[in-house]
């Protein structure tokens, strides 16, 4: 006779996959990438203690890198916790077409990253660049915007600088002007990473699973966590929040690193 209180086996958990998307071109250099680096590392253990708190979803990550060319730092979205930060390096062009045509090619349940696709939450998309696509950014995002994924996925831009394209940056986040956020120094450009990162995993990892339909994006519940996150910090006052903002908050300082 099998016994009787023989353990049930855990369901499995949903997953949320929180997709870095970095300029690493030459302008990159200095303060801009390494405070990146710092960042981003930092953030991790917050996004783990969010993926081990859930019992229904758990967080992946992954890394596309673009410059003359792009490529992933791993080969496919790791689990928060075995998510290892290599420090990246700054140099060559600024090939967004070639990163979008990527990140659409990966986002596919057949033969890409999502596989899991009746287990998934709408992913994270955090884009970070301070400058002006080198190759075709349109077309490449035009292809993009056919993925249901894309579709559902909370988007946000992060302009690092002054000379970020905030138009280009604005299309991605599909015209939301609000999620195009310009940082100005090296401590803006750590905490804003730091919240932008967590806020939209909290978010997302309360959402339902996408499936085969897609749901509506959960942006603008994000966004409203981020402004109210900002408004808080007395120090992010020089942080300016919408792609169309007439006059900017703060001065480029990159020297302090």
């Amino acid at each position: 006779m099998g016994k009787l209180n023989a353990p049930i086996d855990q369901l499995p958990r949903r997953v949320l996959t929180v997709f870095f998307l970095i300029d690493t071109s030459g302008s990159m250099q200095g303060g801009k990438i390494s405070s990146l680096n710092v960042a981003i590392r930092d953030t991790l253990p917050m996004l783990e203690s969010l993926s081990s708190e859930n019992t229904d979803t758990e967080i992946k990550i992954a890394a596309l890198q673009f410059a003359s060319g792009c490529d992933w730092m791993y080969p496919r979205p790791m689990p928060v916790e075995d998510f290892e930060w290599n420090d990246l390096e700054a140099s060559g062009l600024t090939s967004l077409g070639a990163a979008y045509q990527e990140l659409n090619k990966k986002m596919s349940q057949t033969t890409g990253f999502m596989q899991e696709a009746n287990a998934s939450c709408a992913p994270v998309m955090i884009l970070f660049s301070d400058g002006v696509p080198t190759d075709d950014a349109k077309h490449g995002l035009e292809h993009l915007k056919t993925n249901n994924w894309y579709k559902a996925a909370i988007k946000i831009a992060v302009a690092i600088g002054d000379d970020a394209n905030k138009d280009v940056l604005k299309e991605f986040v599909n015209n939301n002007s609000e999620a195009v956020l310009t940082v100005h120094n090296v401590e803006d450009l750590k905490k804003m990473i730091y919240i932008v990162s967590v806020t939209a995993s909290q978010v997302a990892s309360k959402g339902v699973s996408v499936g085969v339909e897609a749901p509506e994006s959960r942006q603008d519940e994000v966004m409203l966590d981020i402004k109210k996150a900002i408004k808080k910090d007395s120090s992010l006052k020089g942080v300016d929040v919408g792609a169309d903002c007439e006059e900017n908050k703060g001065t480029d300082d990159w020297t302090n690193w």
